[in-house]
């Protein structure tokens, strides 16, 4: 079966829109999905380049088609979104109600399922929040949404006031959103890429999010169709890789970076979850997954490396309880690695030029 990297590959030899820039980094990209040996494909583009783009649809599709193992490409173009200006205006304004007031969106990504991100995008939200800043946090794992478990929380968000919006949860300091909270907990989410686009775009855009400096978005782990819609059509201010130390998951993270970098948005750099095993009775030290990869592939890739965290029974127990460790016990040293994290990805956004999101999905 084809994949994703094989797909944007391919995708690569068709110019965009204005005839010159590569479709994949053209923005026109809005939606990529990959299922048995069938490639589905969305193209956007505003009503005054449609007629016009037909061609670029049609290379697409038989560039696509040409893939070893793929039966079938198809290839959906879209006019529904405004002209695009060649050049984005300075500090654009959030599209959507419920984004308007914050400042920043990063993304909290791995390349692989079973890292750990959640976990880590949890604890860095909560430690953001300590720390003083006005944090959500967005489960933007649609098929495998966690972040009801890990706050301990349930039940259906409510609306605002004027029916409008929905209302996040509230907890740790840290404002919450996850489709988890409105499917029953037993439910499989059985979507195509175009749902899961809307899905994601609803959370993002229809929530009362207020007035935040942060929101942290926990991404589904991989490189598909959520990822790619969240690096094109948003202004992510960054994006923090998850890792572990064992070279199957660091062959995965070097494909995070590869993507986030190929979208254009920075990345913040690498953080090294279960780096290490301390014995809770002797108190020796374990490498199980070996150690050291993800501090050694940071340097690799020229970005940061924002620490590590150890397998750790405490931070397993508190998870499962909803109360992340950075919350209900800050001063420990498992916790210790979240504000170490929290503290680096604040520096690396002051770093950054790119402030308010833009959220235009068509």
């Amino acid at each position: 079966m084809a994949t994703n990297e094989q797909a944007l590959a391919a995708l690569n030899a068709v110019a965009g829109p204005d005839g010159r820039t590569p479709l994949p980094q053209s923005g026109a990209l809005s939606g990529l999905s990959i299922h048995d040996d069938k490639i589905y494909l969305s193209l956007s583009v505003s009503p005054d380049q449609a007629k016009a783009s037909e061609p670029m649809r049609l290379a697409a599709e038989q560039a696509l088609k040409a893939l070893p193992g793929v039966t079938a490409a198809f290839v959906a173009l879209t006019a529904e979104r405004p002209p695009q200006p060649e050049k984005p205006a300075p500090a654009p304004v959030a599209q959507g109600p419920g984004l308007d007031k914050v400042k920043k969106i990063i993304a909290v990504a791995s390349g692989k399922g079973g890292v750990g991100k959640s976990t880590t995008a949890a604890n860095l939200a909560v430690a953001l929040a300590a720390l003083g800043e006005k944090v959500g946090l967005l489960d933007a794992d649609i098929f495998g949404p966690s972040l009801p478990l890990l706050f301990g929380l349930s039940g259906k968000p409510k609306f605002s006031g004027e029916g409008k919006l929905l209302e996040p949860f509230v907890k740790y300091g840290v404002k919450l959103m996850s489709i988890g909270f409105l499917i029953p907990e037993d439910q499989a989410v059985v979507w195509r890429g175009a749902l899961v686009m809307t899905a994601v775009k609803q959370l993002l855009r229809d929530v009362n999010w207020g007035d935040l400096d942060i929101l942290v978005v926990d991404m589904p782990p991989g490189t598909g169709d959520v990822q790619l819609t969240m690096a094109q059509n948003t202004s992510l201010a960054g994006a923090v890789i998850v890792s572990t130390p064992q070279d199957m998951a660091l062959i995965d993270a070097r494909r995070g970076i590869a993507m986030f970098n190929q979208v254009k948005t920075p990345v913040l750099g690498l953080f090294e979850n279960m780096s290490y095993f301390l014995c809770p009775h002797c108190g020796g030290r374990t490498e199980i997954f070996a150690h050291g990869g993800a501090k050694d592939e940071a340097e690799k890739h020229g970005v940061r490396f924002l620490g590590a965290a150890p397998l750790d029974i405490q931070i397993r127990e508190t998870s499962d309880s909803g109360a992340p460790i950075a919350a209900v016990a800050p001063d420990s040293p498992q916790a210790k690695s979240y504000f170490d994290l929290a503290r680096a990805v604040r520096e690396e956004l002051t770093k950054q030029a790119r402030r308010a999101p833009v959220f235009s999905v068509g």
